[in-house]
């Protein structure tokens, strides 16, 4: 045999050789990756069907009728099927069709929730709330670890509705909301924007004077810091929530037609809930949102004559009769607008 004949065939001997290691090494990656799949989604699927189980043995009411798991072989996929939790300290319930929890194979503490298009039914005590929305998902970022810190959540969802007896509550073209952890552990960067917010008929009817008003706000966004006891982390739904100790509002604004409200300011919470602190409030066209407020119950009619006259005062100080530059002031376990005393301040507290 020639020389150059022996080289080119012992060549291709070689290669053949290589390509076969390759698909011996290819076929035993599929393997351990399989395998690890296998466990660590059947770990998955049993760590979840345990919580449920957990929270029953604590009185709640957890119950679903199946959960399977697929997803292969990027993904851990676990669709629990008529999902239904009830908290009987707190009254509050939540139930739905299903529930698809979702996470990379390599990582679990990525999670997606992704919600059904169908009704889901929120309850506290007897009122029952029903949101409709679509491609409604949570996204969580949860730290290493048997606590399962939370580092970043993201809520979003397209059209979403919100009905009370058959009634339309308040409806939106779309909803974000995101929660990150800070340098310090224990704060969260709040985010929340409502695109083409709408309340209901009847929201808009107890409001009185919302029938001129636009069908939805043309802004509604708000954006705070939130430091808390402890960090959010798997014992905040076992064992308690954590409880706020300052909140640092850096904006709340809504546009609603010719009604525009601004807030910013910071408050500090102690061990009861009470509230301690300032919050500048700028209000345009500040007499329609006394005549809503009022309509809607929210403000008694014995009080509002007397605080429109205050008010018209304050406003005529500052320049312009139609807006109002004011401080919500949390003083004592009491709130002040101004100079006008409103009464008890409202607890803050994590149920």
């Amino acid at each position: 045999m020639p020389v150059s004949a022996y080289k080119q065939e012992n060549e291709q001997r070689q290669k053949g050789q290589a390509m076969l290691n390759l698909v011996r090494v290819a076929l035993l990656a599929a393997v351990i990756w399989s395998g690890y799949w296998a466990v660590a989604g059947f770990g998955l699927r049993g760590s979840v069907v345990t919580w449920f189980e957990t929270q029953a043995a604590r009185g709640w009411q957890a119950d679903f009728t199946e959960a399977g798991l697929s997803g292969y072989p990027l993904r851990h996929r676990i669709e629990i099927e008529a999902p239904a939790l009830a908290d009987p300290d707190t009254g509050t319930a939540w139930r739905a069709d299903r529930l698809v929890l979702q996470s990379p194979a390599i990582w679990p503490g990525r999670q997606s929730l992704l919600f059904p298009d169908t009704p889901q039914r929120l309850s506290y005590f007897d009122r029952t709330l029903v949101i409709k929305a679509e491609a409604m998902r949570a996204d969580l970022d949860l730290a290493p670890g048997v606590a399962l810190e939370l580092r970043t959540m993201g809520l979003s969802a397209g059209e979403w509705s919100v009905t009370r007896d058959g009634a339309v509550l308040a409806d939106a073209d779309a909803l974000t909301l995101s929660m990150t952890q800070q340098d310090q552990p224990e704060t969260y960067l709040f985010h929340a924007e409502l695109s083409d917010l709408a309340p209901g008929r009847d929201l808009r009817r107890a409001m009185g004077g919302a029938e001129g008003l636009p069908r939805s706000f043309e802004r509604a966004e708000i954006s705070m810091a939130m430091t808390f006891d402890r960090p959010w982390d798997r014992a905040a739904l076992e064992e308690r929530r954590p409880q706020p100790v300052e909140i640092d509002l850096s904006l709340a604004e809504a546009a609603w037609g010719e009604l525009r409200l601004f807030a910013a300011g910071k408050v500090s919470v102690d061990e009861y809930g009470i509230p301690t602190g300032s919050v500048a409030l700028k209000a345009e066209n500040w007499r329609e949102m006394v005549a809503m407020a009022q309509q809607a119950g929210a403000l008694p009619d014995q009080a509002a004559e007397p605080l429109t006259r205050v008010l018209n005062m304050l406003a005529g100080l500052g320049g312009n009769p139609d807006a109002l530059d004011l401080e919500l002031g949390f003083r004592k376990g009491y709130v002040t607008l101004g100079p006008i005393p409103l009464g008890p301040a409202p607890r803050i507290i994590l149920r």
